[in-house]
């Protein structure tokens, strides 16, 4: 007597509960977590990627392939290049991270994305100091006030700033350990700072690497729009970490790392070398810019 086989359909099922019971294998394997925020993160991390794997059907040959390549990311990965770090950036992880973390509070500025180029113990300039330390560039004069959320002024904030240079390079992309282009300053008692930088230019992410590779597989631009970095800092006030991005600049709508909101989009307004400098600065005939960035900072989490 012949047995009827099962139709599609039921292979279909069959398949599927498979899949599924893998799925609930893995998630009982962390019931033992003692950490309840370690034991979240571990069960929606294993649902989200099962769910992937599911979804696109993927195949053996490229899973082999995206380990060979967190491999590659790995091994070019050292003290002084983050290429996960890129990677996350790349799929808008860093940023989404820094948007869930930083909850608006009325008109608090944004933050977006911290970068790999910040370095500890810039040096202190003065107001009207001026930062570049030699960097090429054209000269911008940078100024605005520090303020929280009611238009109060915050003395004192600690506020620091890091670019580029004309060629796209951040100091620490140099081998002769030169230190430009950064430094820190504090507000002043009505919560007012000014200072000379320079006017910034767009500059690639690193892509001679994996991440770099993915970017030209996929038809994307490696290009981060101009930016100027800001860290501030104040007793009871929310860090802020954020970037001032040039109004009209290329790539704004294309930053390979996701880092622009329109409200750090900042007019840099270009200055003849017939017009005077805000404090007399003698700029020997070059032209020049100017920017104003007031920064509101919300009140820390209690």
């Amino acid at each position: 007597m012949s047995t009827e086989k099962d139709s599609p359909g039921d292979e279909d099922q069959l398949q599927a509960q498979r899949e599924r019971e893998l799925t609930d294998r893995v998630l009982a394997s962390w019931a033992g977590t003692s950490d309840e925020r370690l034991a979240q993160i571990l069960n929606s991390l294993t649902e989200h990627l099962h769910a992937f794997v599911r979804e696109v059907r993927l195949t053996e040959v490229e899973w082999t392939r995206g380990i060979e390549f967190l491999r590659a990311v790995g091994d070019v990965t050292d003290d002084k290049r983050q290429e996960f770090i890129l990677l996350s950036d790349v799929f808008g992880v860093s940023m989404q991270t820094v948007t869930v973390a930083n909850l608006a509070v009325g008109d608090a500025t944004e933050a977006t994305v911290f970068g790999p180029f910040f370095v500890d113990d810039s040096p202190r300039i003065e107001h009207g100091g001026d930062l570049s330390a030699g960097a090429s560039g054209q000269p911008c004069w940078i100024e605005g006030t520090v303020t929280d959320t009611v238009g109060a002024p915050v003395p004192g904030a600690r506020i620091e700033v890091w670019e580029a240079d004309d060629d796209g390079f951040y100091d620490v992309q140099y081998d002769d350990g030169r230190l430009a282009a950064r430094g820190h300053l504090f507000a002043d008692e009505d919560g007012r700072y000014r200072l000379w930088g320079l006017t910034p230019t767009p500059y690639p992410i690193p892509h001679d690497g994996p991440v770099g590779a993915l970017l030209e597989a996929s038809g994307r631009s490696p290009m981060r729009p101009a930016h100027l970095h800001f860290m501030v800092t104040a007793a009871g006030k929310r860090s802020l970490i954020t970037h001032i991005f040039v109004r009209g600049g290329e790539f704004t709508d294309s930053d390979a790392v996701f880092g622009v909101k329109d409200s750090l989009i900042t007019d840099f307004v270009e200055q003849t070398h017939q017009l005077p400098t805000p404090d007399g600065r003698d700029l020997a005939g070059r032209s020049w810019s100017r920017v104003r960035f007031d920064i509101v900072l919300a009140d820390d989490a209690p």
